[in-house]
């Protein structure tokens, strides 16, 4: 059957996200590893949803997406970051952030161009950038702060490559890259004439006083960042797929030509109601409460791991905490987290699966608080015979 198979996917096997979310299934365990939330979105969204479909807005909607939806996020962009989009040319409604990941790859590598990526990098960049036959070149970010090294991003962007990668707040490690550090990013990409994809789908969920940056707002970078976002992140919404790109007409008129091939549009009353959720929290309390809430299951997290013996590292934004594992003994992520998910009943993610470079990883282990405080507690309780 590999015969059958194209060389562009051919490598691609089963993820160890499947592998322990089958584990959790088979053991029953309480799942902390996969990035969704256990509880529902706001009841404000889910009726704006269903009052879209019996208003019968079930057909088609414009491949770049509805423009009232477009005008909603235009109108976020110049509330939060002062800066005019226009919704008509500048904006593009996806199937998912996923989606508008894969169609940038897409519409800016061409076979051969090299794209850095800061590592551990979310999942689909690897896949994304390989399907477009471009070749990664991987930064390392380091812990416990997740700082990367100036002299390394300078000898990547002596490589010559097409575009560079960017998420913040970054999954998995949940860092939050500073002004001075985007700074310099912006700096190399004039300098080097780099396109940027800024990956932004956590840019609400911030702690400890950290602020989200968005790399388009520097001087220079609207003319060469695509920003892309998610609806169903920040409103707790991820089975309806809805994310969108934000950029100059040049980038976005390139992402619309895969886009119109790969999905055509996104799903018509998702969308609507996706404009409800933006103008009504822009107005309500919704962002506030959404911080607040996650801030709670944050500590009660970091406070059950430590409690056992798993140092948490810093972060300061999405919803992931990543724990020192070396000092229950293990050096090996992927074991850990097989353990941990069948002998302890508690799953998690093993962070050398975010890393291109195998070398040197960090003995670390991803947990999601995208969770109800009931499941979090019980998650608790079940990591307690880590002390036996």
């Amino acid at each position: 059957m590999h015969d059958l198979l194209a060389d562009r996917v051919a490598g691609f096997g089963t993820s160890i996200f499947s592998e322990i979310t089958n584990l959790a299934i088979e053991y029953k365990a309480v799942n902390l590893g996969q990035g969704f939330p256990d509880f529902a979105g706001p009841d404000f969204v889910k009726q704006a949803a269903a009052e879209a479909i019996h208003a019968d807005l079930n057909q088609y909607a414009p491949s770049p997406g509805l423009p009232r939806l477009r005008k909603a996020i235009a109108a976020q962009w110049e509330r939060l970051y002062e800066r005019a989009v226009d919704w008509q040319t500048e904006i593009t409604v996806t199937s998912g952030a996923t989606e508008a990941l894969a169609n940038a790859a897409l519409a800016l590598c061409n076979p051969g161009d090299k794209v850095i990526m800061f590592e551990p990098a979310y999942d689909s960049y690897l896949p994304d950038v390989t399907l477009a036959g471009a070749t990664p070149l991987p930064v390392r970010l380091h812990p416990p702060d997740w700082h990367f090294d100036p002299v390394v991003l300078r000898a990547a962007f002596e490589q010559r490559p097409r575009a560079i990668w960017l998420n913040t707040p970054h999954n998995p490690t949940g860092k939050v890259f500073r002004r001075d550090e985007l700074m310099l990013l912006a700096e190399l990409c004039q300098q080097y004439d780099v396109v940027a994809l800024s990956d932004e789908v956590y840019d609400q969920l911030l702690f400890n006083d950290a602020v989200h940056v968005p790399l388009a707002s520097l001087p220079g970078m609207w003319e060469r960042t695509l920003t892309i976002n998610s609806i169903g992140k920040t409103f707790s919404v991820t089975g309806w797929k809805i994310g969108y790109a934000v950029g100059p007409k040049e980038l976005n008129h390139a992402v619309r030509q895969s886009h119109q091939w790969v999905t055509f549009a996104t799903a018509t009353p998702l969308q609507d109601a996706a404009a409800t959720a933006l103008e009504q929290a822009a107005v309500n309390s919704y962002y506030d409460t959404f911080r607040q809430e996650y801030d709670e299951r944050r500590v009660l997290l970091e406070r059950m791991l430590t409690e056992v013996g798993l140092s948490t590292l810093a972060m300061q934004g999405s919803y992931f905490l990543n724990a020192d594992i070396s000092a229950l003994g293990f050096t090996d992520d992927r074991a850990f987290c097989r353990f941990l998910t069948t002998e302890i009943g508690v799953a998690a993610i093993p962070t050398s699966a975010f890393y291109i470079d195998q070398n040197d990883v960090p003995p670390l282990a991803r947990f999601c608080f995208a969770k109800r405080l009931e499941t979090l507690a019980a998650g608790g309780e079940r990591l307690q015979r880590l002390k036996s």
